[in-house]
C-alpha cells in the first residue's frame, strides 16, 4: 500500500502546494563530541583508512540524497502545475499515455525498481488515482 510523500518536516506534500512554500528537506549532520558513535559504529569496520574512505563515500551519497530531494520537489510542482493547467483549459485530470510513457522510461532504465520510483514519481505530481 503507498502512502503520501511527507516532507523532512513530517507535514505531507499537498498537490497544488508551491515548492516554495515547502520546508527546506533537513540535512543529518553526525553528532560530535560526546555524543559522536566510535568510528567501528559509525563506519562497522575498526580499520582507519577504509573508515575514512567509507565516511567519504557517504558523504557523497548525503549530497546526491540532497539532489533527489530537491529535484523531487522539483519535479512534483511542475507536474502539479501542468495538471492545473491542463484542467483549467477544460482537459482531463491526467493522460495516461503520457504516464505510460514516464512508466516505460523508468522500466527500461532501471528495472522493475524503477517502474516503482516512477509510480511514486507520478503520484507525487498528480496524488493518488
Amino acid at each position: 500500500m503507498m502512502t503520501d510523500v511527507m516532507e523532512q518536516s513530517g507535514s505531507p506534500i499537498r498537490p497544488g502546494q508551491p515548492a516554495a512554500q515547502r520546508a527546506e528537506p533537513a540535512v543529518a549532520t553526525p553528532p560530535t563530541g560526546a555524543d559522536a558513535e566510535p568510528a567501528e559504529q559509525q563506519t562497522g569496520t575498526q580499520e582507519p583508512s577504509a573508515s575514512a574512505r567509507i565516511v567519504q563515500i557517504r558523504e557523497r551519497i548525503d549530497e546526491i540524497d540532497h539532489a533527489l530531494i530537491t529535484l523531487w520537489q522539483e519535479r512534483a510542482a511542475l507536474s502539479q502545475e501542468v495538471g492545473v493547467t491542463r484542467m483549467a483549459s477544460g482537459g482531463t485530470r491526467l493522460v495516461l499515455s503520457r504516464e505510460r510513457e514516464i512508466l516505460e522510461r523508468f522500466r527500461v532504465a532501471l528495472g522493475a525498481d524503477g517502474t516503482q520510483l516512477a509510480l511514486l514519481l507520478l503520484r507525487a505530481g498528480r496524488g493518488p488515482l
